[in-house]
């Protein structure tokens, strides 16, 4: 996605949107996707793990129906089946929501959130709009970048996104970030079971996912990432995730 806006730049136009759906059909080799995202908020609003939302930043953005209308055009055309959000928050769904439903065109489906026992914020009334508005969430970040595997734990550079992405890794670089995932990492070894498994099959186990975006490097990892899904946690091991969280809620939205 094109975050030029997000960085001073001019706005998203209708026009950057069909050339990015444009080129990435190119890419594919295909003439149409199933589920085509909004990656960020053009609006002011807080963005990568902010939590303030600060009104001395409104700037000239492009509106929320503009941005429905586009993409209802994307189905109408048969470049996409259906479409969704991203990085969002209750305001902006609903508003999209309403918006289509006055115009009578397509109304997103889905909203790809962070999503981990060290950021649960979408629990709240997230959870209660997409719910009554019919709407999955497609959970990013279920390992909190590689946190959850507790291999930063056992060694601050273990290789990995952290390691060679540095500037990645403000998102978690917040106070209760470290002693939290220590606790779960002690947790899912006490029930000798591996960190990154019981961090995924927590995610896996909410009502409201609709997809666990997994990630892999190796092999290794693709086989965690897969045992994971076979995994159903006990209701003493969710009680305890649930202490924890309580010790320590959100320490990294």
């Amino acid at each position: 996605s094109n975050l030029s806006w997000y960085r001073g730049g001019p706005k998203p136009t209708a026009k950057q949107f069909k050339e990015a759906l444009d080129e990435s059909l190119k890419r594919l080799q295909t003439d149409y996707v199933d589920l085509y995202q909004i990656h960020w908020p053009t609006r002011n609003t807080p963005l990568f793990g902010g939590t303030i939302f600060d009104p001395a930043k409104e700037r000239d953005t492009t509106p929320l129906l503009e941005q429905a209308q586009i993409m209802n055009d994307f189905v109408k055309e048969g470049k996409i089946r259906h479409w969704g959000l991203s990085n969002e928050n209750c305001w902006g769904v609903m508003k999209f929501v309403s918006e289509c439903e006055k115009h009578n065109i397509a109304r997103p489906v889905t909203i790809q959130n962070s999503y981990s026992l060290i950021n649960r914020t979408f629990e709240d009334s997230l959870f209660e709009t997409c719910f009554r508005e019919n709407i999955g969430l497609l959970a990013y970040s279920p390992l909190a970048f590689g946190h959850l595997t507790g291999k930063y734990i056992d060694n601050p550079n273990a290789p990995g996104r952290l390691s060679e992405f540095k500037s990645f890794g403000y998102r978690y670089q917040k106070t209760n970030t470290e002693p939290a995932v220590r606790a779960y990492v002690e947790l899912a070894r006490e029930y000798k079971i591996s960190p990154a498994v019981m961090a995924l099959a927590f995610v896996n186990s909410r009502s409201f996912v609709t997809s666990n975006i997994i990630g892999a490097t190796n092999l290794n990892q693709l086989k965690e990432n897969v045992e994971s899904s076979k995994i159903t946690l006990s209701s003493a091991l969710a009680k305890r995730i649930d202490q924890i969280h309580r010790k320590y809620p959100n320490p990294a939205p």
